[in-house]
């Protein structure tokens, strides 16, 4: 089974950065969504019908890093977003692999939100496995719970929630919408969500894009480079958020409400989600992307890895402990060591005075 995944799991590092796309473009969604939920009370309704029926128990009471219970309202919280390695032409089952992970840190106090980008080949100790292998390969043997203590295990941050979702979400919001308006910068040839080459074709200029037309042109960097299409998400978001809290939209509110919640699970409850609508209510959201910096390599078996630089990880760890308000995991250790150094000092001038 292990090199049945291998063999069908092997990707190229390009494709793993343009999958990350795609949770830059969600997470504003969801937002979205989550802020429909108080426009009426017909809606409000609806939605928690919607995301009652997305929500899957995971059947922990919190993350083991944790001292309390959290809530988003009250308190700093993490939610880890997991793109699976499914679609229509993708049927894996229960040996469904993450296609991407990006953890998110939501900050109560300043309204404030991190995103770290996790490549779905780090080299990772995996807990479920007791062994070190590709980070996605978790979620193949233990599902979501094995992907979280993989995360926990690499990260030393609590995952206090999840959401697994795939690519339909996003295509079928822009649908809902009935497109967007956007000047697509160049002629392109793409693959869709369903991994069909050469399904989207769009030409340069100002036009409605459709679900999967977004995405792919969300998605691709074959064009330019990655700082234009740093641009590009950015424009392609404002138009969506646009487009979603224009009054052209309200009756369209129903089918976005669908469009997410049929194509996600998440042990967020109705009423966790509806505390989100405090992150985006203003129509702008405030977040920070950050990714791990690392080398290419392979295992013994000839499979591609990505292995983790351990200097930048430690950096990552802090900005995510530190938005969380918890203590930075190299301060512990710097404690840790100095208080060793204490005792070795100790000890020392005990011993010279013995010796006096």
């Amino acid at each position: 089974m292990a090199s049945e995944n291998q063999r069908t799991g092997r990707r190229r590092r390009k494709t793993q950065k343009r999958r990350i796309v795609f949770f830059t473009l969600f997470i504003p969604v969801l937002l979205i969504a989550s802020t429909l939920i108080g426009y009426a009370a017909n809606l409000h309704k609806k939605a928690e019908t919607v995301f009652t029926d997305s929500y899957e128990d995971d059947g922990r009471a919190k993350s083991e890093l944790r001292d309390a219970d959290v809530h988003p309202l009250e308190d700093n919280i993490s939610i880890l977003f997991m793109g699976i390695d499914d679609n229509e032409n993708r049927q894996y089952g229960l040996n469904t692999r993450t296609d991407a992970l990006v953890l998110a840190t939501l900050n109560v106090e300043n309204k404030t939100i991190k995103m770290l980008s996790i490549p779905r080949d780090s080299y990772a100790y995996i807990p479920e496995l007791d062994e070190y292998n590709k980070i996605n390969h978790a979620h193949a043997t233990g599902g979501p719970i094995s992907t979280i203590e993989t995360v926990e295990e690499l990260l030393e941050v609590p995952v206090d929630y999840y959401v697994r979702l795939n690519f339909y979400a996003f295509v079928d919001v822009v649908d809902a919408l009935n497109g967007i308006e956007f000047d697509v910068p160049f002629e392109m040839n793409e693959k869709n969500s369903n991994d069909i080459h050469g399904a989207v074709e769009l030409e340069p200029g100002k036009q409605n894009l459709n679900g999967e037309e977004a995405l792919a042109l969300a998605r691709t960097r074959k064009y330019d480079n990655d700082i234009e299409r740093g641009k590009r998400q950015q424009q392609i978001l404002q138009a969506i958020t646009k487009k979603a809290i224009s009054l052209n939209s309200i009756t369209k509110y129903d089918e976005i409400l669908e469009a997410v919640g049929s194509n996600m699970r998440t042990n967020l409850t109705f009423s966790e989600m509806k505390s989100l609508i405090e992150y985006g209510k203003d129509g702008r959201i405030d977040f920070e992307s950050l990714t791990l910096s690392g080398t290419d390599d392979f295992m013994s078996s000839g499979a591609y890895i990505y292995r983790i630089d351990e200097t930048d990880l430690e950096v990552v760890k802090g900005k995510l402990q530190r938005h969380l308000d918890m203590e930075p995991s190299y301060s512990r250790l710097e404690e840790d060591e100095s208080s060793d150094s204490e005792e070795e000092a100790t000890y020392s001038t005990d011993e010279e005075s013995i010796y006096e």
